[in-house]
Order: C-alpha cells, then structure tokens, then sequence
C-alpha cells in the first residue's frame, strides 16, 4: 500500500499547491525569456541592453572573438540579469517541487518530472495544469471519504440505541 497524505496536512498541501503554481508559471515564463535571449545571442548575434547610450532599451551586437562572445554593449547587460535570475528562480521552484512532492508522499520519479518543468520549455505551464488539477482532486476525494467515514460512525450509536 503507497503511502498517503495525512489529513492533517492537507491545510500544508493547499499552502504547498499554490506556492507551487506561482512557481511554476514564473518559472515558466523565465524560461521562455531565456530561451528568447538564447537565440538572439547565439543566433543573431544581438543582446539586450538598458540605460545605455542607444536608448533606454535597445538591442547590440555580440562580436565573436578567439576567447568567444565579446558583447560590445553600454549599460546594464538585461541578457545577462535574465539569465541570473531564471538560474535563481529555478533553485525557488525546485524548492516548491520538493515542498509539494513531500507532502503528497510521490515516487522519487515525480519529482524529477516536476524538476523538469524549469528546463524543457513549456513543460512548467503543462504540469501546473496537471498537478494542480490532480492535487485538487485527490484532497475533495479524501475529504469526501473522510467525512463519510466521520457521519457512518456517527449514526451507528443511534442505529443501536433504536
């Protein structure tokens, strides 16, 4: 038999559900900046800058050099601050994952599958769905079973007492 949520801690799950959701589309959506990012690096060979002298946005080239990508932008490298704060923001999601898989007692394989979430695109906004719906699901099912054990127990006594 796997192991089961308490039901105690089912106020903890709803708590851990919803950090989780925030996670994950932040997450998500950070993940699609940086894959953004990626490709005008990598590929047009441009990256994000604020507060320079082209403007308060504007897009610089990346030169290619011996040692690699030299980037030849003034200002704040917002290329730069995405991907720090993806990288950041993944360790917090990884955190709602653990919280989450935790309490509702998964295999180990579920948290590698939620884990997943912050590095395979789209994935994030997938699960979320998902979990969510899942979660919410399993916790009406338990409390519905619980509180018919709870009223099954209680109209016994009367039953004999007839």
């Amino acid at each position: 038999m796997p192991l089961e949520p308490k039901l105690a801690d089912f106020p903890r799950i709803r708590g851990a559900l919803k950090f989780y959701v925030v996670c994950s589309v932040i997450t998500g959506v950070m993940l699609l900046l940086l894959c953004t990012e990626m490709l005008f690096k990598y590929v047009g060979h441009l990256e994000l800058f604020a507060f320079g002298p082209n403007g308060l946005l504007s897009f610089e080239p990346v030169l290619e050099t011996p040692e690699g990508l030299e980037s030849t932008g003034q200002g704040v490298n917002l290329s730069t601050g995405i991907l720090i704060a993806h990288g950041w923001f993944y360790v917090v999601y990884l955190f709602s994952n653990f919280r989450l898989w935790s309490l509702m007692r998964w295999p180990f394989r579920r948290l590698l599958l939620l884990a997943s979430g912050g590095i395979v695109p789209f994935l994030s906004f997938f699960l979320e769905a998902r979990i969510g719906r899942e979660v919410r699901a399993y916790l009406a099912k338990r409390e519905a079973a619980a509180a018919a054990a709870r009223d099954s127990s209680d109209s016994e006594p009367v039953e004999a007492a007839q």
